[in-house]
C-alpha cells in the first residue's frame, strides 16, 4: 500500500469514504449490518485488498463507541459460547483465502448472508422473540451458536463482513434491541482488535493506511450519535426489519458485483 495515502484520493472519493465512516458509526449504535454498504464503498474507492486494512481501524472506533453506549446490555454467556466457534471460522476463512479468488469469495459470502436472512425471517414468523435469550443454554442453542460462530469468523476474516451473520444469529436467538446492540458491540470489538496483528503482518495496515484512518475516524462519531438518537425512536419490529433489510442488501450487492 505504498501509494495508499490521503493525497492520492480525490475530494469526491474522500467524501464517499467519510459518508461510509459515518454509516459505520450509525450501524454500530443503531442498525447492525448496515455497514455492509460501507464495506462496498471502501472496496469501490480503494484497492479491494487495501480497503480491508483501512476499514478495520474505522470499525474498531465504531465498536468502542458502541461498547461505551451499550456496555450494560451485553449478554456474556452468549459471547463465551460464540468465541471458540468464531476462532474456528477464522481458521477456515484463512484456508479458504489460500485458494479462492475474489469472485468466489464475494459470491460465497453473499449467498451465506441471503441464506441467513431467509432462515431468520422463517424462524421469526414461527415464534415471537423472548425477553431474554435463554435458549443459548440448550443443546439446540449451543449448536446454533457454533454454526453461526463459524460463519461469522469465516466472513469477518475474508471480508470484514461478519456483522450480518452475527446479526442474524442474535435475532434468531431472541435478543431484544438493547441486548442485541450491547452483545454485538463487545463481540466485534474483541474480534476486530484480535485481527489487527494479522492485518499488520499481511501489510494491510501501515503508516499510510493509518493516516487515512485518522482523517476518517472523526466521521464515525457523528454517525454513532445519530444512531443512538435514532435507535430510541425505532420499535423492536422495525429494528428487526431494518437489520434483515441491511443484510439482504449486503448479500445481494456481493452477489451482483
Amino acid at each position: 500500500m505504498n501509494t495508499m495515502t490521503l493525497w492520492h484520493i480525490s475530494v469526491w472519493e474522500f467524501a464517499a469514504l467519510a459518508a461510509a465512516a459515518m454509516l459505520v458509526g450509525f450501524s454500530k449504535t443503531a442498525v447492525s449490518g448496515a455497514n455492509t454498504v460501507s464495506l462496498a464503498i471502501f472496496a469501490a474507492v480503494l484497492p479491494a485488498r487495501a480497503s480491508t486494512g483501512v476499514l478495520l481501524p474505522i470499525l474498531i472506533v465504531g465498536d468502542v463507541l458502541a461498547v461505551l453506549t451499550y456496555r450494560r446490555h451485553a449478554h456474556w454467556p452468549t459471547l463465551w459460547r460464540l468465541f471458540p466457534a468464531v476462532a474456528g471460522g477464522v481458521v477456515v476463512g484463512t484456508v479458504f483465502l489460500m485458494w479462492a479468488d475474489d469472485q468466489i469469495v464475494r459470491m460465497s459470502i453473499g449467498a451465506i448472508l441471503l441464506l441467513m436472512a431467509g432462515v431468520t425471517v422463517w424462524r421469526r414468523r414461527k415464534a415471537a422473540a423472548d425477553e431474554e435469550p435463554e435458549e443459548v443454554t440448550s443443546r439446540t442453542g449451543r449448536i446454533k451458536a457454533r454454526s453461526y460462530g463459524v460463519l461469522g469468523g469465516f466472513t469477518t476474516m475474508v471480508a470484514n463482513a461478519g456483522g450480518p451473520v452475527m446479526s442474524m444469529y442474535l435475532l434468531s436467538a431472541g435478543f431484544r434491541k438493547l441486548g442485541f446492540l450491547g452483545t454485538s458491540a463487545f463481540f466485534f470489538l474483541i474480534v476486530n482488535v484480535s485481527k489487527v496483528p494479522f492485518s499488520v503482518g499481511l501489510g494491510l495496515i501501515d503508516g499510510n493506511s493509518l493516516l487515512l484512518d485518522a482523517a476518517l475516524a472523526a466521521f464515525v462519531v457523528p454517525g454513532a450519535v445519530i444512531g443512538k438518537l435514532a435507535v430510541d425512536r425505532i420499535n423492536q419490529r422495525l429494528f428487526e426489519r431494518l437489520v434483515i433489510a441491511a443484510t439482504v442488501v449486503g448479500g445481494a450487492q456481493l452477489l451482483l458485483r
